[in-house]
């Protein structure tokens, strides 16, 4: 079946699960896209088989918390933040729920973790303005850096490097190999700052450098030399008919063929870049957000629509080409969808808040 628009307007509910009683902070796909996890407010890791749509089991962290859940390269693993006692990480077997490991160190509140996509490296980040590199085989610490300012991290789409953003300044780039050496390369790629950056993300293709801030701006940099190629410069007041002015960005994301960029806000816009010249490509402005909380955008594998949860509890489906409203599916509860990503194995949409949906097109016979 193919993703279409007629498709998109088709998917309904085929699955509704109320195994949480507080908002789901986290949700991530195995890299197979078989099976779903995720964390919740209510100290709970809830995993779902998506090949048969059934909840498969039920782990809880009432001592620890839990949140910034991710799955190991290893599916009947994963890794978690805590929000309880201190902010250590932790490494649970999903099979006998028990913990392997704990990752000590961090002393203020994790703020982001990351797989490295070939092997079981993890980078995290805190408040306490560190950044620690981890192998999950063992508790200690296998590289530390520390800064004057919160620290932003990523790895790179293969793996073979790291990259840290420093004092919302500079960025260093680190060998996988050679960390210890330290950075290989510096970018300085801007004279001045009026903001801080608080996220950065490598391009699908590895050829850029994504990098977030507090303020209005966002910068693109060129992965192999630190060159500034463009600042989006929001919020975009000048040319776009929804001009929101009280609203922050809140997430950005490279579309999967690398040629835009979504940002999601706290208000009621999500913005469509073009991402090699920066070039506003639209605004999609009629979901609701009346509680001015993040909410989570996200594109199909295709890069063909934009699917984003609402306040109302509904979810908006755009075109990316047209920037059209392709569909507002609604599932018969009211509660916020915080997050909503696309399978990258099946035809379905999950979305959370507090319950999980499973959400598919109608198959025919010949199709399953």
């Amino acid at each position: 079946m193919k993703l279409v628009p007629s498709v998109v307007q088709s998917f309904r509910v085929a699955k509704a699960f109320s195994e949480n009683s507080d908002r789901i902070n986290s949700i991530d796909f195995s890299s197979d896209g078989v099976t779903l996890i995720s964390s919740s407010d209510d100290d709970s890791i809830v995993i779902y088989d998506c090949e048969r749509g059934v909840h498969k089991r039920t782990l809880h962290s009432k001592k620890y918390g839990a949140d910034l859940v991710r799955f190991t390269h290893n599916e009947n693993s994963a890794v978690h933040s805590s929000t309880k006692i201190d902010d250590t990480i932790r490494y649970l077997s999903l099979h006998d729920n028990k913990y392997i490991r704990y990752f000590p160190g961090h002393t203020k509140k994790v703020t982001s973790l990351s797989m490295s996509p070939v092997e079981d490296s993890l980078l995290s980040s805190s408040l306490d303005k560190s950044v620690r590199l981890w192998d999950v085989r063992s508790p200690n610490c296998q590289g530390f850096l520390t800064e004057s300012g919160n620290p932003v991290v990523c790895f790179d789409p293969e793996g073979l490097s790291f990259a840290v953003a420093v004092n919302s300044e500079e960025v260093k780039l680190y060998d996988m190999r050679s960390f210890d050496k330290g950075p290989f390369n510096t970018f300085l790629p801007f004279k001045e700052r009026n903001s801080d950056w608080t996220c950065m993300k490598f391009s699908p293709d590895g050829k850029m450098i994504l990098i977030s801030t507090n303020g209005s701006d966002v910068h693109l940099l060129d992965a192999y030399n630190g060159r500034a190629l463009t600042t989006f410069a929001g919020p975009f007041n000048t040319f776009l008919p929804f001009k929101e002015r009280n609203s922050d960005w809140t997430c950005m994301k490279f579309s999967p063929d690398g040629k835009m960029i979504l940002i999601s806000t706290n208000g009621s816009d999500v913005h469509l870049l073009d991402a090699y010249n920066g070039r506003a490509l639209t605004t999609f402005a009629s979901r609701v957000n009346s509680k001015g909380i993040p909410l989570e955008a996200s594109f199909s594998p295709d890069s063909q629509f934009v699917f984003s949860g609402s306040t109302d509890g509904a979810i908006h489906v755009w075109n990316s080409e047209t920037g059209l409203r392709e569909a507002v599916l609604h599932c018969g509860y009211t509660n916020p969808v915080h997050c909503v990503q696309f399978s990258p194995k099946y035809m379905m949409v999950v979305s959370a808040s507090t319950q999980m949906a499973f959400w598919t097109p109608p198959y025919r016979d010949e199709e399953l």
